[in-house]
Parts: structure tokens; C-alpha cells; sequence
């Protein structure tokens, strides 16, 4: 079997660090051809550069039916994605989230919480055709967390966050950080799945990360139909 392609070798391309990077600030499945308007660069050369990241674990492709030809591929962050050598991180934006927060005078929890839902509204990707189950999991990704789907009983939808890429700041001031992502995991929903009720939030230690977003209602049926349909 072929040993998968070093990710930083992989980055180290110009044109697939743009992708790479678009991807990340897209937050969603986006089809090549929408990649190679948006770089302005031919299709056939975007989808050899992807499928160079994928072979390096970067990015996941997936491929949706369409009425009529081929099937389109969609592609995304991979959960797993670790540029460099190491896990995403999102230190420098929470840097800035936080400001935002101290620079209103207000620091309860409720507060907190609000300003983080503020925040995953604003990051939540763009409203489109994409299945809102794939842009969920797709945003998450995006943000270093390295998401794994658990489907739990008929219904219900479990995220297991795999890396916490606020860590540090997380070891200093828990209580903080946990509840600015609880917020800005109601933010991406409302602006993602709004039908979608946010169940349980479970917070881990974030040196070994695990917190689990436990959902109900349309994200959990949509990832279970696409469970059932994927071969």
C-alpha cells in the first residue's frame, strides 16, 4: 500500500496551499469547479492538486449524485487534517473573540455565551444547496476541532471534538473558553440547522479534548439517511 503524501510536503505547492486555505475560509463542501473559478485556474489542474491533498490527508472528497451525468465531487477539510505536522489551531482568533468580548464590558457567562453564538453565525458558511449535516461537520473541521460523527439512537446525533485547538488558552481560563464554544456552536446551528436542537454540550479536558456535541432533529436524520445511502 502507498504511504500517504507528507502534509507539509503537500503545502509546501502554492496552488494547494490557496486550496487548502480557501477551504478552510469556505467552511463547507464546494464543488472543484467552484474552486477553480474562485482561483481562476483550469478544473482538471485544481482537481490534480486535490486529489494530491487527499492523498496527503488534508482535505475529504465526497461525491453527490446529480439528475443528469456524473456524479459532482465535494470537497472539505478532512477532520483529521494536521498541516505542518500539527492540529489546526484557532489561538489567534480566539484572541480576538475575547477582545471583542472585554471590550464590552461584560464577561458573565451569559454574556459569553451570547457573544459566542454571535461569532458562529458569523462563521457559519454561506447558504447554499449543500446538505447542512456535510457544511456542520465541514465548519467544525475547518476550525481544527476534528470532528467524529456518532450516530446514537433514531434521531440523535453525537460530535466527538478530537482536538480542542483552543487548548492553551483553555488550560488558563476553562469556564471561558467552554462557554464561548458552547455559544458559537448554537451560532453555526441557527445559521445552519436551525431546526436543529443543541441537546447536550459536554466539555473535556481540553490537553485530551473529546467534548461531545450531542444533537436531535434535522442534522441527526440527514446524517443518518446519508449513513444508510453512502456504500
Amino acid at each position: 500500500m502507498d504511504s500517504p503524501s507528507p502534509p507539509d510536503d503537500a503545502l509546501s505547492q502554492p496552488t494547494r496551499a490557496r486550496l487548502f486555505a480557501l477551504l478552510g475560509e469556505l467552511r463547507k463542501p464546494v464543488a472543484t469547479d467552484e474552486l477553480a473559478e474562485r482561483l481562476r485556474l483550469h478544473p482538471n489542474g485544481v482537481r490534480a492538486h486535490l486529489e494530491r491533498l487527499r492523498a496527503a490527508g488534508l482535505v475529504d472528497r465526497r461525491r453527490t449524485r446529480q439528475p443528469r451525468g456524473r456524479p459532482r465531487d465535494m470537497w472539505t477539510i478532512a477532520p483529521g487534517a494536521q498541516p505542518g505536522g500539527d492540529p489546526p489551531t484557532g489561538y489567534r482568533d480566539l484572541g480576538s473573540w475575547l477582545a471583542r468580548l472585554v471590550s464590552r464590558g461584560r464577561v458573565g457567562r451569559r454574556a459569553i455565551e451570547s457573544l459566542g453564538r454571535e461569532i458562529g453565525r458569523e462563521l457559519a458558511p454561506a447558504r447554499d444547496s449543500s446538505p447542512a449535516e456535510a457544511k456542520m461537520h465541514a465548519a467544525l473541521a475547518s476550525l481544527g476541532f476534528q470532528p467524529q460523527r456518532q450516530l446514537e439512537e433514531p434521531g440523535a446525533l453525537t460530535y466527538q471534538l478530537c482536538n480542542c485547538p483552543y487548548r492553551d488558552a483553555a488550560r488558563e481560563s476553562r469556564d471561558v473558553v467552554c462557554t464561548l464554544h458552547r455559544g458559537m456552536t448554537q451560532g453555526l446551528l441557527d445559521a445552519i440547522a436551525p431546526e436543529t436542537e443543541l441537546t447536550g454540550f459536554v466539555a473535556r479536558d481540553p490537553s485530551a479534548a473529546g467534548c461531545l456535541i450531542e444533537l436531535r432533529g434535522g442534522l441527526a436524520e440527514e446524517a443518518r439517511a446519508s449513513a444508510v445511502t453512502t456504500p
